[in-house]
């Protein structure tokens, strides 16, 4: 599996085959799917851009991991001496005021990663060459973070041994490939971040 390299003139290239680019495009529609759809093209850009997001923090984990909730949980709030009900408001109006755009900035990195993907053509080895220049190394970075963040709620990672851990499962065990993806977009997010 390959990782990203500095590019000749800029930028970052990596080499990946049939196999890999499935794996990234199906696991980057998968987030998309989940993120879910953005306010429609149509609507009115004034009604838009005042359109107030959710309140309510995500009930699914994988959600929650995404758009966390800014001023911490009510429990963390009460451990530091300050009162959990102001962090709830806090972090509510907050949500309420910043979610959308961040929900369509994660959608656009998403979808820059699946349209560069649409875009390769692997050569007779099987094997295509992505080269990213001006702003998909951070789309793509953006996108990958995103894609570790959720595969990490789903396996209930919440730290870095805990996901080491998780090497050593038995083939047999259910969660082995979804691990082995979650590693190998660590070292591609890893390369990635080195080369640029």
């Amino acid at each position: 599996m390959g990782f990203f390299e500095e590019r000749k003139g800029g930028g970052a290239a990596v080499a990946l085959d049939e196999i890999e680019i499935s794996i990234l495009r199906t696991l980057t529609v998968q987030l998309l799917e989940l993120i879910g759809p953005g306010i429609p093209e149509d609507a009115d850009p004034l009604a838009a851009l005042f359109a107030e997001g959710p309140s309510e923090p995500p009930s699914d984990p994988a959600l929650a991991r995404l758009f966390p909730d800014a001023y911490g949980s009510p429990d963390g709030a009460a451990e530091e001496g300050v009162d959990p009900a102001e962090t709830v408001e806090r972090s509510a109006e907050f949500r309420r005021y910043t979610e959308n755009d961040l929900r369509a900035r994660k959608r656009d990195d998403a979808l820059a990663v699946v349209r560069s993907l649409d875009g390769l053509t692997p050569g007779g080895d099987g094997v295509a060459v992505l080269e990213l220049t001006g702003e998909l190394p951070l789309r793509w970075l953006g996108a990958l973070n995103d894609l570790r963040l959720t595969i990490a709620a789903r396996l209930e990672i919440t730290e870095d041994e805990q996901g080491a851990a998780l090497v050593g499962l038995p083939d047999e065990d259910p969660r082995k490939p979804i691990v082995m993806a979650y590693h190998w977009l660590t070292g591609l997010q890893e390369s990635l971040i080195e080369t640029l």
